[in-house]
């Protein structure tokens, strides 16, 4: 990927890897306030629909008027945002919030398989396939298998792993379906997160009645993790998608168990233990594999899969 292109997406990834890094603490400090998981889930997306709409406001840009735009960010908004949330908060009730992020980490795993059938361009290669392998063989280390996952429950574990999975196929859906149409990428992340704020306003009564409240302290770190580690990052995650694809932006979670565990560690003193660090090493290495080529030949295939859509706006 020519360096030029690379600069265009590079501040965004960091920042983007960093945002995400820390939502685990914040989740973390919510459900541990004792409010339910999918209430956690419904206010990330409430607070972050109403950060973007007000953004949209401001800058005076209108959501999408055709049908089909409302239906592809429906299920972007089930696939990224309401599903993921939902397993990831519930996960975190078991688990700790460095083991979250860490798990967090299979994003580009899952993303690979879901990306061939989706967007044929980018196709598995033996090295990716060993990527792959190689990064299993990383999560089961983190959960310690031989010892049944430590302190996690099971049950936690596959929560938190359902959450990649599950982003692995959003991605993929986002750069087929989603990401090339016409539109801001404020207003498109704006309808995606109204779309999960609806779902997510009738999941969460249903299934854990009426919210708690927190505290003071809780709702604030709520209100940070809608509006910045949910609308602003999920804004960033769409301007990657479209500069540089699903599978280089899926890649931002390489970095993210380092945020996470930075957060967890120093701010909640939660315990590091040696399974979770050499598991982070086992895990980056093998999505380190699972790179695109460095660059792409101009007016290729794939770097067609990849270009903005004429007329959009960040």
């Amino acid at each position: 990927m020519p360096g030029s292109e690379v600069r265009r997406w590079a501040p965004d990834f960091l920042v983007l890897s960093a945002v995400w890094g820390s939502s685990f603490a914040l989740i973390k400090v919510a459900v541990d306030a004792g409010l339910e998981p999918l209430w956690v889930a419904f206010a990330r997306c409430a607070f972050g629909a109403a950060a973007l709409l007000a953004v949209c406001v401001v800058r005076s840009d209108r959501l999408p008027a055709d049908r089909s735009t409302w239906v592809h960010a429906a299920v972007v908004a089930l696939l990224l945002n309401a599903l993921p949330s939902s397993f990831l908060a519930y996960g975190e009730t078991q688990v700790s919030s460095v083991l979250a992020g860490v798990l967090n980490a299979t994003v580009p795993l899952t993303t690979l398989l879901a990306v061939p059938l989706l967007v044929p361009q980018e196709q598995l290669t033996p090295r990716r396939l060993a990527g792959l392998a190689i990064g299993f063989a990383g999560v089961l280390v983190v959960l310690g298998v031989w010892s049944g996952v430590g302190d996690a429950t099971l049950a936690g574990g596959l929560a938190c792993l359902a959450s990649p999975v599950l982003i692995g196929c959003g991605f993929a859906y986002t750069r087929r379906f989603f990401s090339g149409r016409p539109g801001s990428a404020t207003a498109l992340t704006a309808t995606q997160l109204v779309c999960a704020t609806t779902a997510m306003a009738v999941a969460a009564p249903i299934g854990n009645g009426l919210p708690t409240w927190p505290g003071p302290g809780p709702l604030a770190g709520l209100v940070v993790l809608g509006a910045v580690g949910t609308g602003f990052a999920f804004l960033l995650n769409l301007r990657i998608i479209r500069i540089a694809g699903p599978t280089v932006a899926s890649t931002v979670t390489y970095v993210i168990p380092i945020w996470s565990i930075a957060f967890g560690t120093l701010l909640l003193h939660e315990p590091l233990h040696w399974n979770t660090a050499v598991g982070v090493a086992v895990v980056l290495a093998g999505v380190l594999l699972t790179r695109p080529p460095r660059s792409t030949p101009a007016g290729s295939t794939a770097a067609r899969a990849t270009a903005v859509p004429k007329g959009s706006r960040p």
